[in-house]
């Protein structure tokens, strides 16, 4: 029958207990060697008896360089977590003080929009106005500013568009003093022009006229004792005459 697995608890029997020590002890030490053999793995193994008796082995024989290599590993391991957990503690320090301040800015706000004055005292409901007051001074003054700023800019814009009004005025005033005699010359050789039109068809049209008995018929008298004009004959003086102008018709008819 093959051995049973034996179970894993502190051996009661001293003698027995003693002898599993020594097996176990032979066999920990040869797998030491074999891992630091197959493996090129340095290797300490330090064991104590419950008499107080120390058994070792160390690759090389070696145990100081390996147990010292240990000790700065372990140090430098310590001082690794101990900067996680500083740093860890930190940022929950931090975390923790950036939420007191979001929390004291948002009660503040409420306060500033008239919310949640009800836990405020008499003192504190005095400095919220004064708060308040020194506010709204800061927020006219830079009202006033921003609007005496506006206005002067207007001003500078309208002084500006004066200037420029004067500017073209006087342009143009310059243009109608250079084109003045031109006018002028153009008016009198219209005018010269109308006095020879006058002058040259006035002669024509008297010549047209003739105030002689052809061109009247005398009045006549019949049995009635009337005097009667002959509807058959038109004055020639009536006739309207269109080489003379109005006026002078209207002066010839009268």
């Amino acid at each position: 029958m093959g051995r049973g697995r034996v179970q894993l608890k502190r051996i009661e029997n001293k003698i027995n207990r003693q002898v599993t020590f020594s097996k176990r002890r032979a066999g920990l030490l040869k797998k030491a060697q074999e891992i630091s053999v197959l493996c090129d793995a340095e290797v300490a193994l330090i064991v104590f008896s419950t008499k107080g008796k120390l058994f070792e082995y160390s690759t090389d024989s070696c145990m100081e360089r390996i147990l010292e290599r240990y000790e700065r590993y372990s140090y430098s391991e310590k001082q690794l977590l101990a900067n996680d957990h500083e740093s860890t503690g930190s940022w929950t320090l931090e975390h923790a003080k950036l939420k007191a301040r979001v929390e004291v800015l948002q009660r503040n706000h409420s306060h500033f929009m008239g919310e949640d004055l009800q836990s405020l005292s008499l003192k504190e409901l005095q400095n919220l106005e004064q708060q308040l007051d020194s506010a709204l001074k800061h927020i006219r003054s830079r009202k006033n500013q921003v609007m005496y700023e506006s206005i002067s800019e207007l001003q500078k814009k309208d002084k500006a568009l004066q200037e420029q009004n004067n500017l073209l005025a006087k342009k143009v005033k310059e243009k109608e003093k250079a084109l003045a005699p031109q006018a002028q010359s153009w008016e009198q050789q219209v005018q010269n022009q109308g006095l020879d039109c006058s002058s040259t068809l006035l002669p024509e049209a008297l010549q047209s006229l003739n105030f002689g008995g052809s061109n009247y018929q005398g009045i006549r008298s019949d049995g009635s004792g009337g005097d009667h004009e002959d509807v058959n004959e038109t004055p020639t003086a009536n006739r309207p005459n269109t080489l003379l102008p109005p006026w002078m018709l209207r002066h010839l008819n009268e």
